[in-house]
């Protein structure tokens, strides 16, 4: 069973709810000392505040990742960018061996940083931190690629909202957020908000691509718009492949007059329907914008510790 102090002093852009044990909520990550405590000042060595930085050279066979180490700051340069929807963009980003693969333990991230925080003292302003999960095939040769959404607020997305090729971002990793293990659950469910699809997608796709792992995947997708579905191809492939193991039901904010999936907001007979139940071979993981945490499984507690279980899954009886 997995245990909460496994995200003390981490925010991702999700939650994970664990049916019948501990209930694990994960938010937005951002680096800053004095929030960090257990499990999080144990990171903010491995993360650092400002050094650390290494050009690929230095960095160069570290380990199986594609030149890319988890202790060490490498600048990776950005081959091409592609629209995915209106204001969301596929970023592909080059290793230097073109034979070399990130080779990413399941599940994990990566960490992104850049100088766009507020100014200091010295004139130099300070490194936003934030974790994505790149969308490429652990194996894909020479690249990998992460989607990311330009929010308003969001203020790494819109530096990558003015990232053209050619142009360098910091990255270290992976960071593993939960070791899994095939046929640990006989039962994921997984519920996902815009760009949170991606964590999902990398549970989903080694779980589907072993024959020895018999994981039943249930997937609620909300979106606000049809348009704003990213990586519907995808899934979509994936439940015609696997008709008895994966299912994804996609539910619209503003859904349009035709349209014959779920509407509004995530409701609490949506979970029922397509989730797991509560119960020891079952998972349920949540990962989307703050708001819908909060609505459907809870956000982080106010020092950055392991939030309570609340919302609609605790009504539904998960722990």
């Amino acid at each position: 069973m997995l245990s909460a102090q496994l995200s003390r002093g981490l925010r991702y852009v999700g939650s994970l709810a664990v049916g019948g044990g501990a209930g694990l909520t994960l938010g937005q990550y951002y680096l800053e000392g004095s929030h960090l405590n257990g499990f999080g000042a144990a990171l903010k060595d491995l993360v650092g505040t400002g050094g650390g930085y290494a050009s690929m050279a230095e960095t160069k066979g570290l380990g199986p990742h594609g030149g890319m180490d988890k202790s060490t700051w490498t600048s990776f340069t950005l081959g091409e960018r592609k629209e995915v929807t209106g204001n969301t963009h596929l970023y592909r980003f080059k290793l230097e061996n073109p034979e070399e693969s990130l080779n990413l333990p399941i599940a994990s991230c990566l960490l992104v940083r850049a100088r766009i925080g507020s100014e200091q003292e010295d004139g130099t302003r300070k490194f936003v931190i934030r974790p994505y999960t790149p969308t490429s095939a652990s194996t894909a040769k020479g690249h990998f690629d992460l989607i990311v959404k330009v929010y308003e607020k969001g203020v790494m997305s819109k530096h990558f909202g003015d990232l053209k090729a050619g142009d360098n971002l910091e990255i270290k990793g992976p960071i593993v957020k939960l070791p899994y293990a095939a046929n640990m659950k006989k039962h994921i469910g997984m519920v996902a908000g815009g760009t949170g699809i991606t964590p999902m997608l990398q549970v989903a796709e080694a779980i589907l691509k072993n024959p020895e792992d018999k994981t039943k995947i249930s997937l609620i997708f909300a979106n606000v718009t049809e348009g704003d579905i990213i990586l519907r191809e995808e899934l979509d492939a994936y439940k015609k492949k696997y008709p008895d193991q994966f299912d994804c039901y996609y539910v619209l904010d503003k859904p349009g007059f035709f349209w014959r999936g779920g509407k509004g907001y995530v409701t609490k007979d949506m979970l029922a329907k397509h989730m797991p139940p509560p119960a020891e071979d079952n998972m349920v993981f949540v990962c989307g914008p703050p708001p819908m945490m909060e609505h459907i499984s809870g956000n982080k507690a106010p020092d950055k510790s392991q939030g309570e279980l609340k919302g609609l899954l605790k009504n539904l009886g998960y722990s």
